[in-house]
């Protein structure tokens, strides 16, 4: 028997293959897809999130950025970091990274999906492999979350274990949608476009190339988003559209809990608030350290209140530009208040990174 099997390959659940690897813990990933696992997000790495890749040994290539910039149609209001830059890496190039490490720590990839679950005290089995845990790393709409009856939903209210401390927000989900673009990157920075639509993301990821994301409640194409922001329109003219179009949601996903007996949730799989602050690969990193630790002291009852600790600031600050973006009267004044108060832009974006 192992003592962690970790369902899904992506960020999440590579890095707390690795990370249980290198804590010496047998461990095995299954994961169902197959190549490099790409995904509609932002590309953004947070500074802390680059470091700690490194400790783990994952080497990484992109394009780095130094901060964030907010626009709006009469606003501009830059924040430079002061910990050190981030770094803008295509999702398959972050894929193959990872990949690579659990192939250099021999770790077993295998090619399968998690159905049925069974577990008693003392193991876990799924996929016919049994450990003494399971981390569920499967993505944003978990089917093993739904599995274990951890989801929230309307008619099943939130538990005091999964409530964010700012009024939950009533409007229609957001979703996100990317496309890269062969253009050389205009900034040093990761620009957030803003608009009464949503925001659109610019992630400079190499010399070439630019990620584009547009984070949005409203319907339409990629192309037709677009027209909400016409200075990044403008930049885009002429640009070769490099890849298609791929979307995720909806974003927001609440959680009753991340511990079901010996089934841990990590990464999006864990509870998401919203890629507003570009923070998931972060939290999911912090998050999956906690989990191979309470796995190593064998107390899997810890790790709902160590997932609370470690990303209440993250989901607090991003809960509440959500909630203020969710409001009619207020979203029209957010550039603007960060353009008339820069140092606590600054400040609010350095705590985040």
């Amino acid at each position: 028997m192992i003592d962690l099997l970790v369902a899904g390959a992506g960020p999440a659940g590579a890095a707390t293959a690795i990370r249980a690897a290198l804590a010496g813990l047998s461990v095995v990933v299954v994961e169902p897809r197959s190549g490099p696992i790409d995904k509609a997000c932002g590309e953004g790495i947070a500074h802390s999130a680059v470091s700690y890749l490194s400790r783990l040994g994952v080497a990484l290539e992109g394009r780095p950025f130094f901060g964030i910039r907010y626009l709006d149609p009469g606003h501009v209001v830059d924040a430079r970091f002061r910990a050190g830059p981030g770094l803008g890496v295509r999702r398959t190039t972050l894929q193959s990274a990872l990949a690579d490490r659990l192939a250099e720590l021999e770790v077993p990839v295998i090619a399968a999906r998690v159905e049925s679950i069974t577990q008693n005290q003392q193991s876990v089995t799924a996929a016919g492999i049994t450990a003494r845990y399971l981390a569920a790393a499967d993505g944003l709409h978990s089917p093993i979350r739904r599995q274990l009856g951890l989801g929230a939903s309307a008619d099943r209210p939130l538990g005091p274990v999964a409530h964010l401390p700012f009024p939950r927000d009533v409007t229609q989900p957001r979703r996100g949608l990317r496309r890269h673009y062969l253009v050389r990157p205009w900034s040093e920075l990761v620009e957030v476009y803003w608009s009464r639509l949503g925001e659109a993301y610019v992630t400079p990821v190499a010399d070439d190339l630019v990620g584009v994301a547009v984070l949005t409640s409203a319907r339409g194409s990629f192309d037709s988003h677009l027209d909400a922001f016409p200075a990044l329109k403008r930049r885009l003219l002429g640009a070769t559209e490099a890849t298609a179009v791929m979307g995720a949601g909806p974003l927001r996903q609440r959680v009753r809990g991340r511990v079901a007996g010996r089934v841990l949730l990590v990464g999006d799989a864990a509870g998401y608030v919203d890629a507003l602050t570009g923070e998931g690969i972060a939290i999911a990193l912090r998050t999956s350290a906690e989990l191979v630790r309470c796995v190593q002291a064998d107390r899997p009852a810890e790790y709902e209140a160590a997932w609370r600790r470690v990303s209440w600031e993250c989901r607090f600050l991003t809960g509440s530009l959500l909630w203020a973006r969710n409001r009619s009267l207020l979203a029209p004044r957010i550039v603007p208040a960060a353009a008339r108060l820069p140092k606590v832009f600054g400040a609010i974006v350095n705590q985040l990174a």
